[in-house]
């Protein structure tokens, strides 16, 4: 016979996923990737093994495989170097941070390398707690940390002889450009900020994909999250939401739908982007807000490139409104928040814009 504890712990798990339910019903529960629908999965516990390889690694593609420590955190990035690279020249340099749940070989690691063509030194990473990059708990989403990886790789670049440390910048996609923009207000060896299909992580877990999410939306997954840690604390599993719904139907938005082809199919799929969020992980998102300060701190050159059909373009017009600097929104007709990741028309007008934004800019 189970005990008191084992059946009250037991009573908060099925209230916790039956108010998840009931959330994804109303369409609140967002991923941070593409603010998709989250699928409550099995509790199970996940091991990484981190594995990377050494900075003197050379690939035939210009790339180098290399580390860097955010704190006590082992980072694992790629830099991309331009052709007829010269390490006794300085380049002008981009750091490149993935969207929510990605990892650097896919869109980061396509945009980094189609700049390095133009001429940048690039850097893709996977941030803290995901991929290739060390961190516990793994699948941990936290905002301020992410915000720290790209303090922390701007480190790292300043070590290199053949970085120019004042011609410095960010690409952020997806959640990844909301990252980038907050750390630019107080980060100023950035010197230019561009965004792919940006996304305000926390506005979009407080809002919802289209912007419509109630306040006591927000107060119920609270609770659920609550729930939650004090199963946790009591000897539960972690307990492992999906980023994009692993089987859309005929009611899942458009957005939705593709952020399942490129993430769940071979189109962009990669072993170390698993599609899971640990839930634990919403507390801390909801707290942030990507925007906090724009106003006043954000003086570096703004670039925000949207699709034209994309369901996430408010987020991008949000920026945009708020951003008091020299700012440009750049509309890429036709283009969905997804076809902007790798579909090769919309990410070489992408890409064409976003280099004559540096060499202006840097």
């Amino acid at each position: 016979m189970k005990n008191s504890t084992s059946i009250i712990l037991n009573t908060r798990l099925e209230t916790g996923k039956s108010q998840l339910h009931r959330l994804v019903k109303k369409g609140f529960l967002i991923s941070t990737l593409t603010f998709g629908t989250m699928i409550f999965t099995a509790q199970a516990t996940f091991a990484v093994e981190v594995k990377t390889k050494s900075s003197s690694e050379v690939s035939q593609q210009n790339t180098r495989h290399i580390t860097f420590k955010n704190g006590q955190i082992l980072m694992a990035g790629n830099l991309y170097l331009p052709d007829n690279f010269n390490e006794k020249k300085q380049y002008p340099t981009i750091i490149v941070t993935h969207p929510g749940g990605g990892v650097k070989e896919q869109t980061a690691g396509l945009y980094a390398q189609k700049l390095a063509k133009k001429g940048f030194i690039t850097l893709a990473f996977d941030a803290s707690h995901q991929g290739e990059s060390g961190g516990e708990p793994r699948f941990l989403e936290n905002p301020t940390e992410r915000v720290e990886d790209i303090r922390s790789g701007v480190d790292y670049l300043t070590t290199l002889k053949f970085v120019d440390k004042n011609r410095i910048a960010a690409l952020g996609i997806c959640a990844g450009g909301g990252y980038s923009i907050n750390a630019a207000m107080t980060e100023h060896r950035i010197k230019a900020v561009g965004t792919v299909s940006a996304v305000d992580i926390g506005l979009g877990f407080r809002k919802g994909w289209n912007g419509d999410g109630t306040l006591s939306d927000q107060l119920k997954l609270l609770d659920s999250v609550a729930q939650q840690r004090t199963l946790e604390a009591n000897g539960a599993n972690p307990l492992y939401i999906n980023y994009v719904p692993e089987q859309p139907n005929a009611n899942t938005p458009r957005d939705l739908r593709e952020a399942t082809e490129y993430y769940r199919t071979p189109r962009g799929q990669h072993k170390n982007s698993g599609n899971q969020l640990l839930f634990s992980s919403v507390d801390k998102i909801i707290a942030f807000d990507a925007a906090e300060n724009i106003q006043e701190l954000l003086t570096q050159p703004l670039l925000l490139i949207a699709g034209s059909d994309a369901g996430s373009l408010w987020q991008s017009k949000h920026f945009y409104d708020l951003a008091k600097t020299k700012k440009e929104l750049f509309l890429v007709d036709h283009a969905t928040h997804m076809t902007m990741y790798d579909q090769p028309d919309h990410v070489d007008k992408a890409v064409a814009k976003l280099a004559s934004f540096y060499n202006t800019n840097l």
